[in-house]
């Protein structure tokens, strides 16, 4: 080739790339607009299945606290370094689950590394056998391996729960079996009871601990028919959040043994999570469990009729596939997949939000696959309203919109 055309394909790759790079930066800024639009759509919407919650202002947010006079005295001395009110907190967890001890933490990450560092330390053993889709694989920058020294390995990576047989014929040893419950990627699933409690054995079989990521187990019981005390127990430690059903302002906790939590606060100290003060946290979490936790069942119950409904309107609509997963949801949350691209279904959904006030879809879609939108849905106060005929009128405004 001559120098001439080797410049003139050297320039050609230039532009090329340089235009991709334009592309990329384009789309970046259409998605920023179109979440913040969506955000804005939220707060203004007459009519959603969920509350606006963590978009919603800090005077709002705060408005969250009223009335904490009846969550703790307020009289009592501030906490400080993860005593007092914090301690409160940590009591009434721990009664709730039906275990001996539990240890606020600042995030769920936190908490979970430090639960699993301390069993590998007990066993003897630093892998973790859990799901592909869980958590600490997707979501946390493979924290488990780079700050904790455990090392993960995945027993399945299907959109389900990991099955009794292949727990007990995993081919790698491992030291503790980590299972998220409900999976949220795969669609905030749950296994049956009687395939939970063969999972459990099966790797007390291979002499290995259980660790439950509860995230989200406070909306289990609906679907498992069991209190929260026996689904917590038939693992060695648990970790909760507050601020996702519980729609506190963040925080954990992890439940477990004395002598683990022991270990797990000496631990929490080492991580930086012994943090100076903490009350509008765990005030925010007291509120939660008080107010959220007694109609989470109530929510999982409305979250069915809906998610019926969305079908049937779905059908009715004429869309050329669509499914809700699971078609009865475990939990209060469920998936929605389309076949659209995630661009034109988001407008849609947020143009039906600012023109209507109604706000059927009002968390992001996402591209699972060419030409697929997949978004999550939830129900909680502000849904319990919607009969199965106003959802199915919604669905056929969004998808007049989705077709136009």
């Amino acid at each position: 080739m001559s120098d001439t055309a080797a410049g003139q394909a050297e320039s050609a790759e230039s532009a090329q790339l340089a235009k991709s790079a334009e592309s990329t930066k384009s789309a970046e800024e259409r998605g920023a607009r179109l979440r913040e639009r969506r955000a804005a759509a939220h707060r203004d919407a007459r009519r959603t299945l969920v509350g606006p919650g963590f978009t919603t202002t800090l005077r709002e947010r705060l408005a969250l606290l009223d009335g904490a006079a009846e969550l703790y005295d307020l009289d009592e001395p501030s906490d400080m370094y993860g005593n007092g009110i914090v301690e409160a907190l940590e009591e009434k967890v721990a009664a709730l689950l039906g275990t001996e001890a539990a240890a606020f933490f600042p995030t769920g990450t936190m908490a979970q590394q430090v639960a699993l560092r301390c069993w590998a330390g007990r066993t003897g053993d630093p892998v973790v056998a859990l799901h592909g889709l869980s958590h600490p694989e997707m979501h946390e920058r493979d924290a488990f391996r780079r700050v904790s020294g455990l090392r993960p390995v995945r027993v399945t990576s299907e959109p389900r729960l990991p099955t009794a047989d292949e727990v007990r014929d995993f081919d790698e040893p491992f030291g503790a079996l980590m299972l998220e419950l409900p999976l949220r990627e795969a669609g905030f699933v749950l296994p049956t009871w009687e395939e939970l409690t063969g999972v459990v054995e099966a790797a007390r079989e291979r002499d290995a601990v259980v660790h439950f990521d509860g995230a989200r187990l406070w909306e289990s019981t609906v679907h498992f028919g069991r209190p929260l005390e026996e689904i917590a127990g038939l693992a060695d430690s648990v970790y909760v959040s507050f601020y996702k059903s519980l729609k506190g302002y963040g925080g954990a906790a992890l439940a477990g043994p004395r002598t683990l939590i022991e270990e797990a606060r000496a631990w929490r100290h080492r991580y930086g999570g012994a943090v100076f003060q903490q009350f509008p946290t765990v005030l925010s979490a007291l509120a939660g469990l008080e107010r959220e936790l007694p109609r989470l069942p109530e929510y999982v119950a409305h979250a069915r009729v809906v998610a019926a409904a969305l079908q049937e309107g779905f059908a009715a609509a004429g869309l050329p596939w669509a499914r809700v997963h699971p078609e009865e949801p475990h939990t209060h949350e469920f998936q929605v997949w389309l076949p659209y691209d995630a661009d034109v279904v988001g407008e849609a959904a947020v143009r039906q939000g600012e023109e209507t006030g109604t706000l059927l879809f009002s968390r992001g879609w996402d591209t699972p696959g060419p030409g697929l939108a997949l978004t999550e849905v939830g129900v909680d106060a502000a849904g319990l309203d919607w009969t199965a005929d106003e959802v199915k009128a919604a669905v056929a405004d969004f998808a007049a919109r989705l077709t136009g």
